[in-house]
């Protein structure tokens, strides 16, 4: 579902690895509610398992997060999507696509998967409606060939949902 393939990314520099394994350490301790981090081998690329939050539209659910973590993690943000099936939602794009400006344009190297992780849930529960963007069609068909989110200029302009 990357845009780059296990093969095609850059290793992992020293700082992130070191960075990671700290979040990885401190979320077997202190996981955040809701969320399961699916054990690998791989460093560079997380699975976590998503629950709808108690209360809202998407209680009972779970969901997918694919999160891969560039070279120079956590000065850069990471590449987060939803593994389709994706939650509908209006900022989540039917391949798996977030539009979270934290992803994008807020990133700051003190986030860490947790805060991301929380963000999202707090995303999907303030929803008042499952639906999908206005422009989902256009805007999937325009990334295929596996273009990554982090390559989209993204218009943030609705804070309400």
């Amino acid at each position: 579902m990357s845009s780059t393939s296990a093969a095609s990314r850059k290793a992992l520099s020293k700082i992130a690895c070191n960075r990671l394994q700290k979040e990885l350490t401190e979320w077997q301790v202190n996981p955040p509610l809701g969320f399961k981090h699916k054990v690998t081998d791989n460093l560079q690329r997380w699975v976590i398992e998503v629950n709808g939050a108690p209360g809202t539209l998407y209680a009972g659910e779970t969901y997918q997060l694919q999160v891969d973590f560039p070279e120079h993690y956590p000065m850069e943000a990471p590449q987060v999507i939803f593994i389709p099936p994706a939650p509908l939602h209006p900022h989540i794009y039917s391949n798996g696509h977030i539009c979270l400006d934290i992803l994008y344009d807020s990133w700051s190297p003190a986030m860490t998967v947790s805060s991301i992780c929380i963000s999202i849930l707090s995303m999907l529960s303030s929803s008042p409606a499952k639906q999908r963007p206005t422009d989902n069609d256009r805007y999937v068909k325009n990334c295929r060939n596996g273009r990554s989110p982090k390559e989209t200029r993204w218009w943030f302009h609705d804070d309400k949902v």
